[in-house]
């Protein structure tokens, strides 16, 4: 609807992201972004004060995979905006639609006077899609583009800039929308070679990735699967677009060496490649050309072109997954695939690589929590060694059930995706797995979790180091040196800002711990004391 009557620059821009879907915003306030935050609630956007903006930009980021709608970061000038670097860059890499708003100091202003004054737009704009700064004039069309360019094609960041007189300054919103594309799928001569090899392919194979979740393809790649009896590899963000249960499910890939053995000789068996919304962002070196389309067929079917170069196709489609799918099986009859039964022993043999039954360990950690938090549990993790075997052995029964940083790889982010994914799904179980460094990084936001009312479940694997790069260093044959660090009393943390805490060493207690912290009315932080190098020749 059209605006009649003058209403602030910022009301327009908290106005679109209102519906556009956005019901909340994090951040940390200054003089600054006072009216930006003022316009949020007024629209109906709830903004939460965080204790640090990077782990508000993960907070919102796990609002936007419950709920669907662009994240939302505030911060203030100068080292506010600084200090959400990380995460700005983490969403560009891990294709998160985050609208990032700034304060700035305005331009005339800025000529004669320097304190905390810089060029928010110079530092963003390599680690976004693109940036603005608001105009009363245009705030509209700004808001607008910002919304677009943030969810379309590979999702990203986009960062607008809001001078301090710009937020205040009268507006109005002319109702000028720009109409989303409808999904495209492709046609012509490439379409039916791609046909052709799939009614031929006798060991087809599946690697699906995040624009599956993004295109909403889940269901069409699932149909596409069983209908063709095509195994299917995801990556760590996609885990659950074929439920990790079903036969044809090989489980995620991306940082497990041991995972890699088992699934890379299939990859090289396969005498048909379907790349189902494969980003090889998430990836390891290992995936860096696994295959020569000169000899092998590869069809690649992505949302934006290949200039990353990790992998080339034989066919490629710039197109909605599940459109292309529903395109490329018209026609096509099933057929029996893979008749030396390789998918049920690839299964078996990850599920040997992978076991859960160690009396203790990170494993067992894994396997109890599994066991006892319930099928639909909202998972996050932090990045680390745990990640690598947790992102292996957590089973997704659906899309969006296991949140982490997996192309930046950012330290610290399970705490704040887990508060965020429960701001949205306050019904929904929630738990977060932490390295102890991971933890100690955001330890000062478990007060957000508190002051929020918060349940969730913040699982500590205690191990007194980073094992994975201590890891690597034994591997190189290399001194230790700044890897260990003294032990803390995790749940004594804990029960300092507001929760629970407990410490476990044994299944008995852990399991004993889950089941409390499911019934509890506070957050719990459980700490799970396991042996340095618990994690040599499990990853």
């Amino acid at each position: 609807m059209t605006e009649t009557h003058s209403i602030r620059a910022a009301d327009v821009l908290a106005r679109r992201l209102y519906e556009a879907g956005c019901r909340h915003a994090f951040g940390m306030p200054g003089g600054e972004v006072l009216t930006v935050i003022d316009a949020l609630d007024r629209a109906g956007i709830r903004f939460t004060l965080a204790k640090h903006e990077n782990a508000a930009g993960f907070m919102a980021e796990g609002v936007h995979h419950v709920d669907g709608a662009p994240a939302i970061l505030v911060a203030t000038v100068g080292p506010g905006a600084m200090n959400g670097v990380n995460v700005v860059a983490n969403a560009d890499q891990d294709r998160v639609p985050l609208i990032v708003i700034t304060g700035s100091v305005d331009a005339h202003e800025a000529e004669t006077y320097t304190h905390q004054v810089l060029d928010h737009r110079k530092v963003f704009e390599p680690i976004t899609k693109a940036t603005f700064t608001l105009t009363a004039q245009a705030a509209d069309v700004v808001a607008d583009k910002a919304l677009g360019i943030a969810a379309e094609g590979r999702a990203g960041p986009v960062h607008i800039d809001v001078p301090i007189s710009v937020a205040d300054a009268p507006a109005r919103d002319r109702g000028i929308r720009r109409k989303a594309a409808s999904p495209v799928a492709p046609a012509g001569p490439d379409l039916e070679t791609a046909r052709r090899w799939l009614g031929a392919a006798e060991r087809p194979l599946i690697l699906a990735g995040l624009d599956v979740l993004y295109d909403g393809s889940a269901d069409a790649l699932r149909g596409f699967a069983e209908s063709h009896a095509v195994p299917v590899i995801t990556t760590y963000k996609a885990k659950g677009v074929l439920p990790e249960d079903h036969a044809l499910s090989l489980g995620a890939a991306g940082l497990s060496p041991l995972a890699d053995r088992h699934l890379l000789p299939l990859v090289d068996r396969a005498d048909l490649i379907l790349l189902v919304g494969y980003d090889p962002i998430e990836m390891r070196p290992g995936w860096q050309h696994p295959w020569n389309p000169a000899t092998k067929r590869v069809i690649d079917i992505h949302a934006a072109p290949n200039h990353h170069y990790m992998h080339q196709a034989s066919l490629s489609f710039l197109a909605d997954t599940g459109a292309t799918l529903a395109a490329l099986s018209d026609g096509v009859a099933p057929r029996v695939t893979w008749l030396g039964n390789e998918i049920a022993a690839a299964r078996a043999a990850l599920a040997e690589a992978f076991p859960g039954d160690d009396a203790w360990g990170p494993a067992a950690v894994i396997d109890e929590c599994r066991k006892v938090l319930p099928a639909d549990t909202i998972a996050t993790v932090d990045s680390g060694a745990h990640r690598i075997l947790l992102s292996q052995m957590w089973r997704c029964p659906a899309p969006r059930l296991l949140l982490q940083s997996s192309a930046l790889c950012t330290m610290g982010c399970a705490v704040p995706l887990a508060i965020g994914a429960k701001l949205a799904a306050p019904e929904r179980p929630v738990v977060s797995f932490s390295g102890d460094a991971g933890l100690l990084m955001v330890a000062g936001d478990l007060a957000t979790a508190a002051e929020l009312g918060q349940t969730p479940v913040f699982v500590v694997f205690v191990d007194r180091s980073l094992a994975l790069i201590e890891l690597k260093q034994r591997q190189r044959q290399m001194p230790n040196l700044g890897v260990d660090f003294a032990g803390h009393d995790f749940a004594a943390i804990g029960r300092a800002f507001g929760g629970h805490g407990v410490t476990v060493e044994t299944r008995a207690d852990l399991k004993a711990a889950l089941t409390a912290a499911l019934e509890a009315d506070r957050f719990t932080v459980i700490a799970a004391v396991i042996p340095q190098h618990a994690y040599d020749g499990r990853i």
